[in-house]
């Protein structure tokens, strides 16, 4: 039986550390560094980033 899934293929397993995001007024999807509260990207299409918790 094979283990699921391969170990060192690359991949993140959990969510991201020290990241947050949370939805712009325009309805795109903001990531935040929740160490120092600065924004660091935009999704440019109006989807979450993948893995990332969200603000309430």
């Amino acid at each position: 039986m094979a283990t699921n899934p391969p170990k060192g293929d690359g991949h993140r397993n959990g969510a991201v550390k020290q990241r947050s995001q949370t939805q712009t007024p325009s309805g795109h999807f903001v990531k935040r560094n929740t160490n120092d509260g600065r924004f660091m990207d935009v999704k440019s299409d109006k989807l979450p980033f993948k893995g990332v918790r969200k603000e309430k």
